[in-house]
């Protein structure tokens, strides 16, 4: 389930986080604002994951195509 999930965050990170940018921007106008630092939080924890799965996604793509002798 992570590998397919890597799978699906690779070449689409950037959608993925506009997604969660927008997600946030509308739970705080719903709150009126009460929990923008939680939110601001999560954000920031979510953007970390994705670029860390991204990365590591792309490594392990260019390990794979330069196998050791």
């Amino acid at each position: 389930m992570k590998s397919r999930a890597a799978g699906l965050v690779d070449g689409n990170s950037g959608m993925i986080k506009e997604g969660i940018g927008h997600a946030g921007s509308f739970i705080n106008s719903r709150t009126g604002g009460k929990y923008s630092d939680k939110i601001s939080t999560v954000q920031s924890r979510a953007f970390s994951m994705i670029d860390n799965v991204d990365s590591k996604d792309g490594n392990r793509l260019a390990g794979s195509a330069n196998p050791a002798a």
